[in-house]
Formats: C-alpha cells, structure tokens, sequence
C-alpha cells in the first residue's frame, strides 16, 4: 500500500485545503466541477501510479474545491476493468482519499434501466449491488491499516445520509428512485438474454462500473452514497440499439436536475453530522 502514501504526497504539495467529501463523476457528469469555487485541477498523469481514463466523457483529473461550502475533490473520468487496467487500480482512488481525510463519497454514474418503472432520465439511489464482474479488488493481502480482511457488506450506503437526502429532494419535488445496480465486466453492452437473466435476479440497474469502488469504500470506511442516472433502457427492455453517444446525450439533457440532486446530496452531509 505504499503506492497510496506516494500518491497523496504529490497531491498534498498542491494543496491548501484537504477534502472532506470525494465524488466520482461518471459519463457526462464531469460538468459538476463548473459549480466548484476556486478549483484546483490536477491530471491523472500527474500522480505517479495512478491509471489514466481512456473513455469519452472521461476528462482523467482530479478537481478540487468547494462544493456547497464544503471541501470536496471530484474524479472527472473513472476507471473501468474493460480499459485494461487491474482490478485494484480500479479501486486505487478509494484509497488516496482516505489518506486524504475524506469521510463521505459520492458515487455518480451512468447506468441501463432493467425495472420497467423506470425510464431514461431517472435518477436511481443504488442500495444494493450485484457482482456479476466476479471481481474483487481487495484479492490479495490485507493491509490492516484500511480495514479488516473480511469487510460487512450487507449496508453497502449509508442509509442515515439517504434518508436526509429524500427528505430534502421530497420539499424540492425532486424525484429520486431507489434500486439494485448489477455490474458487468463490458465493454460490450449485454444481450437481451443476459438483462432477463440479471431482472430475475433482482437487478434494477446494469452498468460497467462502480461495484469495485464500493467495495473499496466499506472496506476502509468511508460513508458512501451512490447515485445512477438511467441513460437508456437495457438491451431488450426497448427495441432499441444502444450507443455510447445516447448515454452522453442523456447525461447532458438532465443537467439541472442531477446537478441539483448533487448539491442536496452533498448539503445533506452537514445535516447527518448534527
């Protein structure tokens, strides 16, 4: 783990405030760090061990700020196993954030809807995951000091930080659905037999991302709270074809609405502290 130490030292050097709250920004939502007040960029290149996004909509940087009057950095651009990298590059950032003191995450991401009551445009609160990836990033030794060898993942989110963000969305009139996000390898988008098969076992959501860096989050104890945006419906749902394009073209389109969900969620932190 002493790649982590070396990660945050050449952050640090960049820094006058550490972050209290980490967002991982999916598929056109990068544009959540334009609210951010005096932003401070640093490219992924820059940080020694750390992967380089290769998918569009990804920018692969690291933006700090402050986000609703709170100290956040931001990932604009995730990693994905499908690009090549490790399983445990993949989770690697999770980490350089607990060495930087961050206490919440918030994880975005653009996801296929598999319930049938939801539509493109939704946004989803991920309560629960299925691991159709089979992959682990905490295979390998343990290190003690992030947590214990067998983490609990039966409350993968932090349900206290959910509830005061429904209560806030609810005055707004914000909806906000609830569901199973289930994780596929990709880069292939699945085949309609294998959304029937996922919906049977109780899979709201597919998506190519995420599972890992939950896993990591409860695994060092950092407060998570996940949120989807529905891009389109999974294969099969709609006779439909599904393309990269149209997942950006719906992340853009429901810019305010997610935008503003992201600052009541991070609003909603300062609420669960009282």
């Amino acid at each position: 783990m002493r790649l982590y130490t070396e990660m945050k030292e050449t952050v640090v050097r960049r820094l006058t405030t550490f972050p209290k709250v980490a967002m991982i920004l999916g598929s056109g939502l990068g544009y959540l760090t334009e609210q951010f007040e005096e932003p401070l960029a640093i490219d992924y290149r820059e940080i020694p061990g750390f992967p380089t996004a290769t998918v569009e909509g990804h920018s692969g940087r690291l933006v700090f700020g402050t986000f609703q009057g709170l100290p956040v950095v931001a990932m604009e651009g995730r990693f994905h196993f499908y690009e090549g990298h490790r399983i445990e590059d993949v989770s690697s950032p999770i980490y350089l954030f607990k060495e930087l003191g961050v206490s919440n995450l918030l994880i975005t991401n653009a996801s296929g809807g598999i319930n049938r009551s939801f539509s493109p445009g939704d946004i989803v609160a991920v309560t629960d995951i299925i691991n159709f990836g089979f992959r682990n990033p905490l295979r390998g030794e343990n290190d003690r000091r992030y947590g214990p060898r067998f983490p609990d993942m039966s409350e993968i989110i932090d349900f206290a930080w959910l509830k005061v963000l429904k209560s806030r969305l609810e005055k707004a009139k914000i909806d906000l659905k609830e569901g199973t996000y289930c994780w596929t390898l990709g880069p292939s988008y699945e085949t309609p037999a294998e959304i029937r098969a996922f919906e049977f076992f109780g899979a709201d959501l597919v998506g190519m991302s995420t599972v890992p860096e939950v896993i990591a989050a409860r695994h060092c104890g950092i407060k998570l709270l996940v949120l989807s945006c529905v891009t389109n419906m999974a294969s099969g749902i709609l006779k439909e074809k599904l393309t990269h394009a149209d997942v950006v073209k719906t992340a853009n389109r429901i810019r305010p609405k997610f935008t503003a969900v992201v600052q009541h969620a991070v609003e909603s932190i300062k609420e669960t502290e009282q």
